[in-house]
């Protein structure tokens, strides 16, 4: 088992909501790229257990044009370019894991890790549903429930209504990789989200190797989460308070907001010893046509936009490659463009769209969208994005990033390569010296291109 610790799928093999198509081992040289290069040594001790007593008292390293600075996360606006957008993810993280007791108390304890809806499919609809919905799960110690139903008791929450609730599951069926699952509660009028708010625990990564506490279930959430929907924190935006956010806000650094549900595939490492053997899960991602508007303004008056987190940075570059897909008719018509779902694959913006890519500009990528809202009368954009940004892929969008230090041989550290270069493990190296703490609840660092700063 790998990715989410303590559960299990039929063939022991972490289930993310979704994974590539089989991609041939031909194509771009990046399949080449062997993983064992993306790697350093991380001592179990550098592992942040649990955040700091205060969000923004996080150490900050930062790299900016070609020189590295150390400093406090509450500090990060002296470093930012003039005028910068931010761009967060506002997602939430919901209360995923459930623990069943089949039979009496003292009976198997058996663990189901929500995953993804499949009824209704769309997230938001999904966490909305009075009554019952139905899920992609792991499940953990699975042999031990094997037919029948599953119930527990939970806190309903409030003094005006049956103090206690009951979530039933039912294994409906089987995926390759995990399982589908039903739910159903009473009391029939709450949400699915306020039935895990109270039932479920915070699903903290499986590198925090404790229980969830009752300060995770604040502390693993950034200060401007709004749509219920991720299994792992964006957790570039934990070191976020109102107070910096404000005082960013007056210094001109302009902010805005972006979705993508995170997915357990995000904790998936890469098994195979070529980049070109790994299956990037896909993940939800909604943007408005508000937020289009603001990046095309950024784009025109030269403004950099700088992802707070790689959740931000891959749903970006996803933008750029849907709207290039809109140019070049890389999607099959459709009459229903609120239910409309778009999607980008792993390897098709390295080898099918490389030469579009030459061609096409951001801004006429994500005037594209803009477009096809507009024509549509649609206010946001839905997307299943498996972009795999590796060296070797050229940024559109971005120019920097905010994030936090990474596990080695991940997808994640991929990503910061492609940002920076080689220059990752001498600064992983600076972080590792100067006693930064890595990983969810860990450090913070601002990586910025040379271009960032024209």
């Amino acid at each position: 088992m790998h990715g989410v610790e303590g559960l299990s799928t039929q063939e022991d093999k972490t289930a993310p909501s979704a994974v590539s198509k089989g991609e041939p081992e031909s194509g771009s040289p990046l399949r080449a790229l062997e993983i064992a290069d993306f790697n350093y040594p991380l001592p179990e001790e550098r592992i942040a257990l649990y955040p700091l007593a205060e969000r923004d008292a996080s150490k900050l390293l930062v790299y900016k044009g070609g020189k590295t600075d150390i400093s406090v996360f509450r500090h990060i606006g002296d470093f930012l370019p003039a005028s910068s957008l931010l761009v967060f993810n506002n997602t939430r993280v919901v209360h995923a894991r459930l623990i069943f007791c089949k039979g009496k108390e003292s009976g198997a304890r058996i663990e189901i890790f929500c995953l993804e809806p499949t009824v209704p499919a769309e997230p938001a609809s999904a966490f909305a549903a009075t009554g019952h919905c139905r899920f992609k799960c792991l499940i953990g110690n699975n042999k031990r429930w094997k037919d029948g139903l599953l119930q527990m008791a939970f806190p309903t929450g409030s003094a005006l209504e049956t103090d206690t609730g009951c979530l039933t599951a039912c294994k409906t069926g089987s995926f390759d990789d995990c399982f589908e699952v039903a739910f159903s509660w009473e009391p029939a009028h709450l949400s699915f989200a306020q039935v895990l708010e109270q039932a479920g625990k915070v699903p903290l990564p499986p590198y925090i190797r404790r229980q969830a506490e009752e300060t995770d279930k604040t502390r693993y959430q950034t200060v401007f989460a709004r749509f219920d929907g991720s299994v792992a924190a964006p957790t570039a935006g934990l070191h976020f308070t109102p107070q910096v956010l404000q005082k960013l806000k007056d210094s001109g650094i302009e902010q805005d907001f972006i979705t993508l549900h995170v997915g357990a595939g995000t904790f998936r490492p890469v098994k195979a010893e070529r980049i070109g053997g790994h299956a990037m899960h896909y993940e939800h991602i909604l943007a408005t046509d508000g937020l289009v508007r603001h990046l095309i303004e950024a784009l025109k008056d030269g403004r950099p936009v700088i992802p707070v987190g790689t959740t931000s940075m891959r749903s970006l570059e996803s933008l750029y490659w849907i709207g290039l897909k809109f140019l070049v008719g890389g999607f099959p018509q459709t009459d229903d463009a609120e239910r409309a779902v778009f999607e980008v694959h792993q390897w098709e913006v390295y080898e099918d769209f490389a030469q579009a890519r030459k061609e096409i500009s951001p801004t006429a990528a994500l005037e594209a969208i803009l477009s096809y809202m507009e024509r549509h009368k649609v206010r946001q954009i839905h997307g299943h994005t498996a972009l795999m940004i590796a060296p070797g892929y050229d940024f559109a969008i971005c120019k920097g990033i905010v994030t936090n230090f990474h596990q080695p041989q991940s997808t994640l550290l991929l990503l910061v390569s492609a940002l920076i270069g080689p220059l990752w493990r001498e600064l992983y190296d600076t972080a590792l010296r100067n006693d930064f703490r890595f990983l969810s609840y860990g450090d913070s660092c601002l990586f910025l291109k040379d271009d960032a700063l024209l």
